[in-house]
Parts: structure tokens; C-alpha cells; sequence
């Protein structure tokens, strides 16, 4: 039995892998998305990530995937601003009323993403769950004028082969696909955040807004979930050793007194620790090459920014949507689409990079602490 042929292969089921795929699902295209997450890593209390917020300039991205509508009732929590303490004591407020879009999103990320998958199988995409995209060997090293020979593999085994014209990673923060075909790895920093889910019985919390707190060796963040339950995160160097003993929910705990006021508020509505806190990397990554001959790369596979910037889903969605438009293009006689795709990127990684630095130079409270002389 031969290969099943495809226009465009999709590693990874994500926001950006999925917005890229309704969009070339919808222009005609034969679409095939692996995603090799299993059902209960998506589930609460599996695979979280740090984060998950939608800014208010991120609505246009929904409402070109045609989505716009069915994530605001799809039980999101409403973002009102950001309150930071951040260069002094005392706070800074930004408040979202004031901006053209509204209100950001506080996402259900098992929500959204299945919210997004399903767009994209409506519109014609075929999904395979739990399932990894592998490059043959004999295709490693692309032609312009050759399909990918790929490998599907469900559960760790080989099920079936297919070829496809192009391929995407949406692989994350890994880009096991980029790094298959030659791409490599570039780490800017060594950022992690160690975060802790609270929850209270009070009931008392509404403060929807993303809470940020400076302290000497790195950072706080929080946001109230939509659950109910609200995050708190550390961020900080991996390097810098953090004190293992904070991977205890009574010692993170201890620690966060130092963000006396984020420590204030969750005191405030009697917030218990949920389990032990977790690790994840939150550093700026980002590779050489994200797209060559009949590959590019989208999403954190592509960039993969600090938290801090708040753009990590907006990212993943402007990049899916553009990298669909480059195939749509390039399949259209366009031979400098692709090149332009890339540049594009590089472009999105400078503007990031400088404006990224000038928001962590406002902090001048501990010059010479290694986090904050890293940073300046």
C-alpha cells in the first residue's frame, strides 16, 4: 500500500499548528496535523504551561481564524489589566478598558487548543492524536522539486507513511522537526519558572488582572485561572540554583513572602498550595534557520519568548497565520516567499529582543544581583 499524500503536514496540534491549519484547510489544501500529546496531558494538572494569556491586540487574530466568537463563550476568563511592581514599591496599573479591543483572555488552554483542533478539522484538516511526525532519513535534506517521505507514529509505534509538498513545526520549545532537517537551537537565556496552583474556598478572589512582582533574584507572576484557582509563578535563572527546597509547597510558599504584595492578596482570600509546585522552562529560544526549502517553522518552535512579553499565544497564532499564507503563496509561483517568511521572523525576534531588554532595565533596584546585571 502506498504513501497517503498530502499538501501540508503539521507537527503539532498547538495554537499555532492549528491556526495554521484552518487556514490552509480552508484555502483547498490536503492537511494532515499530528499531535503527539495524549488526551490526559491536556487535562488540568497536566502539561500546564505558564503564561496563558491572550492580550486585547489578539483579537484580530481570532477573528481571522473565525474563532473570535466561540472562544469569548467558551468560558475564558476576562482580563482586565496588568498591576506590576516593577522599578519601585509602589504600582503600576494598565488598565485594558482604555484599549481599542477590550478586555484580554485569561485562557482554559485545554479549552482553547481543543476549540481550535475541532476549527480545523471542520474545515477539512485531518487530525491524529498522540501521534509524533518523523522524517525519513532519505529526505533529511529537502529539494525544492521531492515531497517529504514522513513516518506518523502513534503511541511510540509506526503506523502509517505519508508524503506532503511541505511541513510545519509546531512542535514547541523541542522543534524536533527543525532540528531533523538541520536547524539548530539558540538559548538566550537560562529563564525557568517554578509555579504553584492555589486554591481557596472563599471565593472571595476577582482580581482578573496579571499580577507581576520583582524581587532580587528574579520575578513573580500571577493570574486567577479560570477555574477559580489562581497561579503563582517564580521566575528565575536555572543556573543561579534555585534552592531545591522550594519544589515543597511550604517553602515556595515562605518564598513568596518576599513579593510582600502578591503574598498580601493570597493571603488576603486564604489560598491553600494544589499539589507541589513544577518546573518549566521560560527562557528566550529561537532557531538559526526556521524555514528552508518546503519547511518552516512556526510558534515556539520558531520563537519562544519570556513571559514576561505576554505574547507567547499571540505568537503562536500570527506565526501559524503567517506561514499559511507563505505556503498559499509559494504554491501560487511565489519564489521568495519563503525567504520572506524567515526574514519576517528574524525581524519579530529583534523587536522582541530590544524591547524585552528595555522593560527588564526599568529594574534597577538590585544592580548587582546576577539576575538583574544579566538582563541590563
Amino acid at each position: 500500500m502506498g504513501s497517503q499524500r498530502y499538501d501540508v503536514a503539521i507537527a503539532g496540534g498547538g495554537p499555532a499548528g492549528a491556526a495554521a491549519a484552518i487556514m490552509l484547510a480552508r484555502s483547498g489544501l490536503r492537511v494532515v496535523v499530528a499531535d503527539a500529546r495524549r488526551k490526559r496531558e491536556t487535562s488540568r494538572g497536566h502539561g500546564f504551561q505558564v503564561g496563558e494569556g491572550l492580550p486585547p491586540s489578539a483579537r484580530h487574530l481570532l477573528r481571522a481564524l473565525n474563532v473570535h466568537d466561540q472562544v469569548l463563550h467558551d468560558g475564558h476568563r476576562a482580563s482586565p489589566g496588568t498591576i506590576a511592581f516593577w522599578g519601585n514599591p509602589v504600582a503600576h496599573c494598565n488598565d485594558f478598558i482604555h484599549q481599542l479591543h477590550g478586555p484580554g483572555l485569561q485562557l482554559d488552554r485545554m479549552r482553547f487548543d481543543m476549540s481550535l483542533r475541532e476549527a480545523a478539522r471542520s474545515a477539512g484538516a485531518t487530525l491524529f492524536e498522540s501521534t509524533r511526525v518523523q522524517v525519513d532519513d532519505a529526505t533529511s535534506r529537502h529539494t525544492s522539486h521531492a515531497p517529504y517521505s514522513l513516518q506518523l507514529c502513534t503511541n511510540g509505534s509506526r503506523t502509517r507513511s505519508i508524503e506532503a509538498d511541505w511541513v510545519l513545526d509546531a512542535s514547541g520549545r523541542a522543534a524536533s522537526l527543525a532540528r531533523a532537517l538541520g536547524s539548530s537551537r539558540v538559548r538566550h537565556d537560562c529563564l525557568i519558572a517554578l509555579y504553584q496552583r492555589l486554591r481557596s474556598n472563599q471565593h472571595s478572589d476577582q482580581d482578573g488582572r496579571t499580577w507581576i512582582e520583582a524581587v532580587e533574584d528574579g520575578w513573580w507572576y500571577s493570574v486567577l485561572l479560570p477555574s477559580g484557582e489562581r497561579l503563582i509563578a517564580f521566575l528565575c535563572d536555572a543556573d543561579g540554583g534555585p534552592d531545591p527546597s522550594l519544589k515543597e509547597p511550604t517553602s515556595f510558599w515562605n518564598s513568596l513572602k518576599r513579593a510582600s504584595n502578591l503574598h498580601a492578596l493570597c493571603v488576603q482570600h486564604q489560598y491553600v498550595p494544589v499539589g507541589r509546585p513544577r518546573g518549566a522552562d521560560a527562557s528566550s529560544s529561537s532557531l538559526d534557520v526556521a524555514a528552508g526549502p518546503g519547511w518552516l517553522a512556526v510558534g515556539d518552535a520558531a520563537l519562544a519568548f519570556d513571559p514576561l512579553s505576554s505574547k507567547g499565544i499571540s505568537n503562536a497564532l500570527y506565526t501559524g497565520l503567517q506561514a499559511a499564507h507563505t505556503i498559499i503563496a509559494a504554491n501560487l509561483g511565489d519564489r521568495g516567499a519563503v525567504e520572506r517568511y524567515a526574514a519576517h521572523l528574524h525581524g519579530i525576534h529583534e523587536a522582541y529582543r530590544l524591547h524585552l531588554s528595555q522593560f527588564y532595565a526599568m529594574e534597577t533596584r538590585w544592580p548587582q544581583a546576577t539576575f538583574w546585571r544579566r538582563r541590563r
